[in-house]
């Protein structure tokens, strides 16, 4: 985002964005080539994908003019689902070993971000855009994850056994780093 603000006009909240043009068409290139980062961004817990505005535009209500629809291009279902499930993985991986330490907030904070790269990896893989954070882990059918955050635990013990059961609703094993 370049600026923008929160707006009220005839009673309907309004967010309004302003974004570098050139900035937007470079990310567009590159998602169509399946190329993509994650922007680190308030509100996000897992960052924004630099294809964001791509589903923006293809979801959006046009108020005036005409504006492109993009498709979810191949390639980048691809790519994306790959290094989702890895930030999933190496999230999971880190888990397991907060679990270990018995540290409850960052054993909970990579569960949460594991699901979360989980849901980005399902939805990508189903060629589905996402504009945010927002009801992600339902909508791609982790629901199960819910409860298990809700309560993770308090000892080693409880939080390992945690780490394996969110592990195995997203069907992702933890990373496993290569020895030396």
């Amino acid at each position: 985002m370049n600026g923008g603000g929160w707006l009220i006009a005839g009673g309907l909240h309004v967010d309004v964005l302003y974004r570098d043009l050139d900035v937007i068409e470079a990310w567009v290139t590159d998602a169509r080539s399946g190329r993509f980062e994650v922007l680190q961004q308030n509100g996000y817990l897992v960052g924004a994908p630099t294809y964001l505005p791509m589903g923006e535009l293809a979801q959006c209500r046009v108020l005036s003019g005409t504006l492109p629809r993009p498709d979810f291009p191949a390639s980048l279902a691809t790519t994306a689902e790959r290094r989702w499930r890895g930030n999933a993985a190496v999230a999971l991986m880190f888990a397991a070993a907060h679990a270990r330490l018995g540290d409850g907030v960052s054993c909970a904070g990579m569960l949460a971000a594991a699901a979360l790269a989980a849901a980005h990896a399902r939805l990508a893989a189903r060629r589905e855009w996402v504009l945010n954070e927002k009801g992600l882990v339902d909508r791609a059918g982790f629901t199960a994850v819910q409860p298990l955050l809700a309560g993770p635990g308090a000892t080693p013990g409880e939080l390992a056994t945690t780490v394996e059961a969110v592990a195995g609703v997203l069907g992702i094993r933890p990373h496993v780093p290569r020895d030396p």
